[in-house]
């Protein structure tokens, strides 16, 4: 089953449409990478050593040869691993410096996942706040809107996509492509966390009125005072 983060645009009949943006579930390959790359961060194999034959990994994982093969080109284009043609698959020197950054979340603690993402979501609020659109304007009070009756109606899913989609247009609205870019890979991770975080809409419904107060900053384009209400918001400004 897909889990759906919808990046909502403005349709010429200034009516919202959704770009879907998919998450698929994990592969068996993936799984296999993961595990393959769990051995080699905690040292299992060790630099430049060679790995086993194919028909060795495949009974270590229970799996068939092209699962293997599949996992192995995962984490060759990740850094992790290289191929030397007739010789054989080594660990790689700095292994994952090349490991997208949409992989290398999956296997962050959701601390510095958070740590981060609360930097990223102050400054996207700051620069929303100098260069947001009306149309920008118009999609964050459609999202606000969205979370506050959708937590009203205890529907978890929808409330939280709203809360996700607002966090994202305030990215598109900072004009940072970079910035947008970044904060919709933690975009994708945030919804996972917050999905398995809340049975229910509680959490929301128990929010101080402080996202108002920040739309109400990038409205009046008053970047010191969005910048303020972000920090308090993740917890970073306390007064």
């Amino acid at each position: 089953m897909l889990l759906l983060i919808a990046v909502y645009l403005r349709s010429s009949d200034d009516t919202m449409s959704p770009n879907i943006v998919p998450i698929p579930r994990k592969s068996l390959a993936d799984e296999v990478a993961a595990k393959l790359q769990e051995r080699i961060l905690k040292g299992g194999y060790k630099v430049n050593q060679k790995l086993p034959v194919e028909s060795e990994l495949m009974k270590a994982f229970g799996v068939g040869r092209s699962t293997i093969r599949e996992a192995v080109k995962i984490l060759v284009n990740s850094g992790f691993l290289r191929v030397q043609q007739g010789i054989g698959t080594f660990v790689e020197e700095n292994s994952g410096i090349n490991e997208p950054l949409g992989q290398r979340l999956k296997r962050a603690s959701p601390k510095n996942i958070d740590e981060v993402r609360e930097i990223l979501e102050m400054k996207i609020s700051e620069k929303a706040a100098m260069n947001r659109t009306g149309n920008d304007i118009s999609k964050l009070e459609h999202f606000l809107k969205k979370r506050t009756q959708a937590a009203n109606d205890n529907l978890v899913e929808e409330c939280i996509d709203a809360h996700v989609n607002f966090y994202i247009v305030l990215a598109e609205a900072s004009k940072n492509d970079i910035l947008a870019d970044l904060y919709k890979q933690f975009a994708i991770q945030l919804k996972a966390d917050l999905l398995a975080a809340n049975e229910d809409t509680t959490y929301f419904k128990n929010l101080p009125d402080t996202h108002h107060k920040l739309f109400d900053s990038v409205l009046r384009e008053d970047p010191r005072m969005a910048w303020h209400w972000s920090g308090k918001i993740t917890g970073q400004i306390t007064r």
